[in-house]
């Protein structure tokens, strides 16, 4: 019941322009981030991770070598997020705001994250990719959404709540 309710609430905000919120969970490193962490951990190299993360949403489904492909045009931009314990939770729960000491190895954010109004169409909405850039750069995580979700047109807003969008590094 929860889930047609959730569903008939997104086909509304569809309608009448109003707020989607999507849920992605888990996720994993890329390539990237693998050989980042390799470098950093066993072989003295400085890990060089990014002060502010980039969200950005794909078409396409995650993979770990693959850049998939990110939305463009229709008012679409990558939305910063500053690394910090205020910004991303602790691996011992949603909304914490202190150094992890959880063995969930999953984090989420803390705040609310707006993409810009749609002015066109974005296709079907598939992942969210964390890079470093705010265009171009590198990803180091890549989430599958829950459900796919689409914005076929002009007047949508989508947006993760806190603690929708949950990343993960010991998948």
């Amino acid at each position: 019941m929860k889930r047609i309710l959730s569903t008939l609430a997104l086909v509304a905000g569809l309608l009448f322009g109003a707020l989607a919120s999507p849920i992605a969970h888990a996720g994993a490193l890329s390539d990237y981030a693998e050989n980042k962490l390799i470098d950093a951990v066993l072989r003295g190299q400085a890990l060089g991770a990014p002060a502010t993360g980039y969200i950005r949403l794909d078409t396409t489904t995650c993979t770990d070598a693959g850049p998939g492909t990110e939305v463009t045009g229709g008012a679409y931009a990558r939305q910063a997020v500053t690394a910090s314990l205020a910004n991303w939770a602790g691996t011992q729960g949603a909304g914490t705001t202190v150094a992890s000491t959880g063995t969930s190895g999953t984090t989420s954010n803390n705040a609310v994250i707006t993409f810009p109004e749609s002015t066109a169409a974005w296709g079907n909405l598939q992942s969210v990719k964390y890079t470093d850039a705010a265009s171009a750069g590198n990803t180091w995580f890549c989430i599958d959404l829950t459900t796919p979700f689409n914005v076929s047109a002009a007047g949508v807003t989508v947006k993760f709540n806190a603690g929708t969008l949950q990343l993960q590094i010991d998948n």
